[in-house]
């Protein structure tokens, strides 16, 4: 009888800056992509059943207890399984060794003697094509998984068998003894890889997490919680371009059952600014040099053709399309892989952009000498695009709208370049860029502000609300103590509240006949929602915010892009880098307000 994949939140994340995988609370492999975050994926039991790919290592018998967590500071899990006859400890990792992509998991008995189980079901091309599998005769107890372009090979030396296109094993483990596995990717066309010893592979693997994250600079009450996070953006990051995904999966939905299920393994422009400064403002800099590289590299071209989003290499096209034969995760269909909405006109994304490099500038990132040209035609063109309707910060599919956060981030990308001219000695139309800026500003107060109830609106002409509104503050674009800041958030938080969450778009508003539920809280916007408290310094409130995401986090940390209150469970892609780097920000605001002294940490700055 196939199994179906667990709760979204009961999975930890294991990666090679290459590809990351999912393993669940019950010692299954449901979720990866190989040999990249884009690729096809070989596990794909996440959306759907085991048929669709997966790999197990659990005790056969009963288990009482299961205890998980990382290997101090790294992303080495350890998982402990607990049974009447003994405990057992499953330490599953991906060496980031820039060659041929692995898989280790060894089987530790910690106590007594436990009888445990592999089931091995690769299942190449996203859950469509059972490989050719044979055994190799190397005396080592390999098979050779092979299906197209797509190569495995699983060392082992437990005996194995297949069994209705599956691999399998039973085995016992007693304390003290260590039993290895290794699975290894690679292109079909090349020779099979050579073995890796999995016990010098798990030393290196520790070096390589606790050296990096010994780079990280954070103290306070919340460095745990910032670690956790860094470690989680530089798992989602792919080594040879710096770029950084929004999440490993695809598909996993924002409200269970629903339609609302999107491709998250790009790269979206939107989150640049907060990355830079999660990363440079914790001491990552060579990360935070290799993002900005990936940016300018992926953007360069005509202004004109700029995208939101962009693989990890820098490619554009980002066809999207449905897998028909994977049931989705809990019957969330469709199963989509690409994203359309890569080509759409979201004007935020030139803010978010310009704002990047002048924060790079700031922190003393050394910028490619290319770069400020870059930054000129990208004002040049937004001068002639900023009163547009486009498609918004949620990207939304059908007619644009003028949204009020787009036309901010228009202001915000002539903000800092006026201000990047006049701080660095950069040559620029500097008064032409000031009479645009505050001609923006006009018309977003004009246009954008419901002066009888005291609160800017999604967008213009429109009486709804959505949750882009709390980061006017941060963004600078109005100041936390005027009194539209206090205005704009108490409606914020009277018609976006749910259950001590927020949603990002306002449930008064007719959703075009969706018959689906509204989606779950999404938890970034919480987090924004705290730093404008902490701004407006209303501590005790942005702390319980803050807190509020920290409790839903799974026993190892980890979030997700949303949140159900109702169901209590979390819900869309998984996990979502940009809740992760929001709850960078948030504790790295919290602790510097509470220490306004020490200043250990930075944040983001308005100018």
């Amino acid at each position: 009888m196939p199994e179906l994949p667990s709760k979204i939140e009961d999975y930890a994340l294991i990666g090679d800056c290459l590809t990351a995988a999912l393993v669940s609370r019950n010692g299954s492999i449901d979720w990866l992509c190989w040999p990249c975050f884009d690729s096809d994926a070989c596990f794909a039991a996440l959306l759907g059943t085991s048929d669709n790919g997966r790999w197990l290592i659990a005790p056969t018998e009963k288990v009482s207890a299961v205890r998980r967590r990382y290997r101090g500071d790294t992303l080495i899990l350890e998982t402990t399984f607990e049974c009447q006859d003994g405990k057992v400890t499953l330490i599953d990792f991906m060496p980031p060794r820039g060659e041929a992509s692995d898989i280790v998991r060894l089987v530790h008995g910690d106590a007594g003697t436990v009888r445990m189980q592999m089931e091995l079901v690769l299942r190449f091309s996203s859950g469509s094509n059972v490989p050719w599998v044979r055994r190799l005769d190397d005396g080592n107890g390999t098979i050779l998984a092979v299906a197209g372009p797509d190569m495995a090979v699983l060392r082992t030396p437990v005996e194995f068998r297949g069994k209705d296109l599956t691999t399998v094993a039973e085995f016992e483990v007693k304390a003290g003894e260590t039993v290895p596995f290794t699975l290894t990717y690679d292109a079909s066309h090349r020779e099979v890889p050579e073995p890796i010893d999995p016990l010098r592979a798990l030393e290196d693997t520790e070096k390589f997490w606790s050296e990096w994250a010994a780079q990280t600079t954070c103290v306070g009450e919340y460095q745990h919680i910032v670690q956790r996070s860094l470690i989680t953006l530089k798992a989602l990051t792919y080594a040879p371009t710096g770029g950084i995904v929004a999440a490993p999966t695809t598909s996993l939905p924002e409200k269970i059952g629903g339609a609302r299920n999107w491709d998250y393994r790009y790269c979206w422009i939107r989150d640049a600014t907060f990355t830079l400064l999660a990363l440079i403002n914790n001491g990552h800099t060579t990360e935070a040099r290799a993002w900005h590289s990936w940016l300018l590299r992926s953007v360069a071209g005509s202004p004109g053709d700029m995208q939101i989003m962009y693989s990890i290499t820098g490619q554009r096209r980002l066809l999207e399309w449905e897998a028909k034969w994977l049931p989705g995760y809990e019957r969330s269909r469709p199963v989509r892989f690409g994203n359309a909405a890569h080509a759409q006109l979201q004007l935020d994304v030139y803010g978010e952009l310009m704002d990047t490099f002048h924060q790079a500038r700031k922190a003393e990132v050394e910028l490619d000498e290319y770069t400020w040209g870059v930054e000129c035609q990208l004002l040049d063109h937004v001068e002639s695009v900023w009163d547009r309707p486009d498609a918004g910060i949620w990207e939304a599919r059908g007619l644009g709208e003028h949204y009020v956060f787009s036309k901010v981030m228009c202001w915000v990308a002539f903000d800092r370049g006026i201000k990047s001219a006049e701080q660095f000695g950069l040559k620029g139309p500097v008064a032409r860029w000031t009479d645009i800026r505050d001609e923006i500003h006009r018309d977003i107060c004009t246009r954008g502000y419901d002066a009888e109830n005291n609160t800017f609106v999604m967008a213009y002409g429109q009486p709804w609300l959505d949750a882009s509104l709390v980061l006017l503050p941060s963004l600078g674009f109005i100041q936390p103590h005027d009194p539209r800041t206090k205005g704009t958030i108490e409606a914020v938080e009277k018609h976006l509240m749910r259950d001590g969450f927020l949603l990002r778009h306002d449930p008064r508003q007719p959703r075009m006949g969706e018959l689906e539920p509204i989606e779950g809280a999404f938890l970034a916007c919480t987090l924004w929602l705290a730093d404008a408290y902490a701004l407006m310094g209303n501590l005790k409130r942005a702390h319980q915010l803050f807190e509020r995401v920290v409790k839903i986090a799974n026993d190892v940390g980890l979030v997700a892009e949303q949140y159900d209150p109702t169901e209590r469970r979390q819900t869309g892609n998984f996990p979502q880098a940009l809740t992760h780097i929001a709850l960078i920000t948030t504790a790295t605001n919290l602790h510097n307000a509470k220490h306004p002294t020490q200043q250990p940490n930075k944040q983001r700055s308005q100018t």
